[in-house]
């Protein structure tokens, strides 16, 4: 049984709710505490990971007005997966006229223990919102239950596959961005740098998504080793270690603060980073000011290199709002379609933000030379003529994944079942 001050907790949230909305608000859960309020997006450019934001929600859409709830399971400004797909809901807002944002991040199990994605969901929609954003796998169920709740409102999972999976309600879409191909950069650019021939990947929990992220990483390390290093596969040393959770929850995941220092410790001079948080590049800093040689690739966000420039080969990064506008634009619109969506880089200029979903800086660690060959490497990518995902690749047991001189189509992809061969660390739970 729940500790009865979260009554007292519901029961005041409620109050306020109808204090400040003069309507009646979703009932409270019988299992859980509500969730606290929605805030609105600050009108000024997104906050440093130090910058708190707490504007209240207005209580009601204006006229002509098209609010849209966005669900986060970390904080707004963790430098990672958060932040960039609120900043892509923030470019909503200056490319569609009349949108406004409204938000609750950090339903998680360590921020709000108690709360689940539909409360928060509930509560969006309880505030005018008429389309709403979630952000995690976690939200899978939870938005396909609110949107049979409210068929009226339009849903986008982001990195869902409920679409494909033909289990959507009609009023949800997925999307996802091909993220295989910037990791695979970033597996090119460590390989590239590192003099040790020892990778790391600080790796959150596992599942589909996170084997085949690990797999592309790999993929694209081995293969600048290989052709570029010209040194043998078996020579290069890849590990990765699962934290549990796509961020640090104390007590429940491992802490990556010290899983990457003791990467460090067992001698890998490179960390790129899976998890949504920026402990990777952030110990391999600290490392590097102390006189050790090591590099760090972090993930999701534009940005994160400024956490450690000096260490720094660069960053694979989401781009959310061109896609995000399209369709929250169309839903507004009348032309909401459901269907998922697996987008990858524009090709002809993959960090146009205007146009390329996934994206990949280089950093300021790395040499002009490697610098120069990752661009030979993405340009191959980019005209086809090199495609990391041909046969024959295995499994970590030996069995088949892509047989000889066969290309791995999209759902072999999309639901990878372990790591390769070559990569050291748990393909399952």
């Amino acid at each position: 049984m729940r500790p009865s001050h979260h009554w007292l907790l519901a029961l005041l949230f409620a109050a306020a709710l109808l204090a400040a909305c003069g309507q009646q608000p979703a009932a409270p859960p019988t299992t859980a505490p509500a969730a606290e309020q929605p805030t609105a997006a600050p009108a000024t450019a997104a906050p440093s990971p130090a910058a708190p934001v707490a504007t209240p929600a207005a209580t009601t859409s204006a006229p002509g007005e098209y609010v849209f709830g966005m669900v986060l399971v970390g904080p707004i400004n963790d430098g990672g997966w958060n932040q960039a797909h609120f900043e892509g809901a923030r470019y909503v807002e200056t490319k569609v006229p009349g949108t406004r944002l409204i938000y609750i991040d950090k339903v998680n199990p360590a921020d709000r223990p108690n709360v689940q994605v539909e409360q928060a969901i509930e509560e969006l929609i309880s505030q005018g919102a008429k389309f709403i954003i979630t952000n995690s796998a976690e939200f899978a169920d939870g938005t396909n239950i609110a949107a049979e709740a409210h068929p009226d409102v339009y849903f986008l999972h982001a990195s869902g596959d409920a679409v494909l999976r033909g289990v959507a309600p009609p009023n949800v879409t997925n999307l996802m961005g091909r993220m295989e191909y910037g990791k695979m950069m970033a597996g090119c650019a460590a390989a590239l740098q590192s003099e040790a021939g020892k990778i790391a990947y600080l790796g959150p929990l596992i599942d589909p998504e996170t084997r085949r992220l690990v797999n592309s990483t790999y993929l694209g390390a081995k293969y600048c080793w290989e052709t570029y290093r010209g040194k043998p596969a078996d020579s290069l040393a890849f590990k990765v270690t699962w934290i549990g959770f796509w961020f640090n929850i104390p007590g429940v995941t491992l802490d990556p603060t010290r899983v990457a220092t003791d990467f460090i410790n067992e001698g890998y001079d490179v960390i790129i980073s899976g998890i949504d948080t920026t402990e990777g590049i952030v110990e391999a800093n600290k490392a590097s000011q102390a006189g050790k040689t090591v590099w760090a690739a972090p993930y999701d966000y534009r940005e994160a290199c400024a956490q450690g420039e000096a260490v720094c080969l660069g960053v694979p990064f989401f781009n959310w709002g061109p896609r995000y506008a399209e369709i929250i634009a169309d839903a507004r619109a009348g032309k909401f379609t459901p269907q998922w969506e697996w987008i990858g880089p524009d090709w002809s200029d993959i960090n146009n933000p205007e146009t390329s979903m996934i994206g990949f800086v280089k950093g300021p660690a790395l040499t002009a030379e490697n610098a120069a060959t990752l661009d030979e490497f993405i340009g191959k990518l980019a005209d086809g003529s090199l495609n990391l995902f041909t046969g024959p690749l295995n499994y970590q047991d030996g069995t088949v994944f892509v047989p000889a001189g066969q290309v791995a189509d999209d759902k072999t992809i999309w639901y990878t079942e372990q790591l390769l061969e070559g990569i050291e660390g748990q393909s399952a739970p």
